[in-house]
């Protein structure tokens, strides 16, 4: 842990008068075209990736993998699991955590591959995390809400204003920076919210009745707010209390976080009664039992997988890259439900794609320009990796 009040000063009075002096030079010229930060991003990023060895771009592909494919088939697992004949929000909550020891098998061969130990636990980390898995279990759960009463493609749509949440949180709890394309991505998400708000009549199915249409539309915007909070939280834990960020650091807090969850949701789930009856949905479950512990099952690995290849991209190439991934799997899993199960479409739920994923664009070139409070303090002390990584 370092003095971030002062390890920073020679760097940043260096940078300042860097800075000024750059400001003075380029004040009389014209600011650069979007193509031509777009290029600069290309020849940066392969320049970056020159000389990777095999296994490097195995692990990558693998990642990128598990992003696009592992977090897109749990949300519409979660959305089979009501189709079919499951009835408690708890158990979708519970099934996100669940699967928590499958990161912690990823964590422990770190510490012998990078030659390094477990992070010490102070009670202010270890406060901290406890802090993270109680509002982890209830963001699940109000998740848990949405996917009960909204088609997986709206519930996709909407969650994608956990963005808007992180960078406010970012800016008032991390100080990080809010620049035209941020708030330009804010204001355009915005909008996509409203376009599905207003043709909500069009996208009810089943025996859903508008009072639970708005209660989950509720839930999922207060459940990406959370989850929001929870991400400026968590970059607010490496700046206060780790002060480095690593693979294994990072995959410490996922692991911390999610079992605290995990036990806070089962506490909630055996207090609803929903853990002794169990047994009886499953054998009300369309498809029998069988299928109602595989949807259950691979529920909880494919939201553990989807951690895990967020957490490796983040560490093996950057949080660009990230939000790159992040962007494309709202249209994927949109898409995907309405192709495998069906979801009501048109154009208004169109055009809302559309326009969230120009929101996303918007917000990944913004954030492209200006590095986050966290990573400008990480990055100002010699002694760590240097690599940008947040927990998702």
């Amino acid at each position: 842990m370092f003095d971030l009040e002062t390890s920073g000063k020679p760097d940043t009075s260096l940078r300042e008068a860097m800075l000024g002096e750059r400001t003075n030079e380029t004040s009389s010229t014209p600011s650069k075209s979007i193509s031509s930060q777009i290029h600069k991003f290309i020849i940066t990023t392969s320049e970056s990736y020159q000389g990777k060895s095999v296994s490097y771009w195995v692990l990558l592909i693998l990642s990128i993998g598990a992003m696009l494919i592992a977090f897109p088939a749990s949300s519409l697992l979660s959305r089979i699991y009501f189709d079919n004949g499951g009835k408690s929000k708890w158990i979708i909550s519970w099934i996100s955590v669940v699967g928590w020891p499958l990161t912690a098998l990823a964590l422990i061969p770190t510490y012998f591959f990078c030659k390094t130990y477990p992070t010490r636990l102070t009670w202010q980390l270890g406060l901290s995390y406890v802090v993270l898995g109680f509002l982890s279990a209830a963001d699940n759960l109000m998740y848990a809400y949405a996917y009960a009463y909204l088609p997986a493609s709206t519930a996709s749509l909407l969650a994608s204003s956990s963005l808007i949440f992180s960078a406010l949180f970012g800016y008032l709890l991390v100080g990080n920076t809010l620049n035209a394309s941020i708030l330009n991505s804010i204001v355009v998400i915005t909008v996509s919210l409203t376009i599905i708000a207003l043709d909500s009549d069009s996208d009810l199915y089943g025996t859903v009745s508008k009072t639970q249409y708005i209660l989950g539309f509720i839930m999922d915007i207060s459940g990406s707010a959370l989850h929001g909070l929870i991400f400026a939280l968590s970059e607010l834990v490496f700046v206060k209390y780790l002060g480095r960020v690593s693979f294994h650091v990072v995959l410490e807090q996922q692991v911390m976080v999610s079992f605290l969850g995990f036990i806070f949701t089962t506490i909630g789930l055996i207090v609803d009664g929903s853990f002794q009856d169990m047994a009886t949905e499953a054998r009300n479950f369309k498809g029998g039992k069988n299928s109602y512990y595989m949807v259950l099952i691979w529920g909880g690995i494919t939201f553990q997988l989807g951690i895990l290849g967020a957490t490796a991209i983040l560490f093996l190439s950057s949080t660009m890259l990230a939000g790159v991934l992040n962007a494309v799997r709202v249209p994927v899993t949109s898409i995907a439900a309405i192709i495998l199960l069906h979801d009501p479409v048109n154009g208004f739920k169109i055009l809302a794609l559309i326009v969230t994923f120009w929101g996303f664009c918007s917000y990944i070139y913004g954030s492209s320009s200006v590095p986050s409070n966290s990573e400008q303090s990480i990055n100002s002390n010699p002694n760590v990796i240097n690599q940008s990584a947040t927990s998702n």
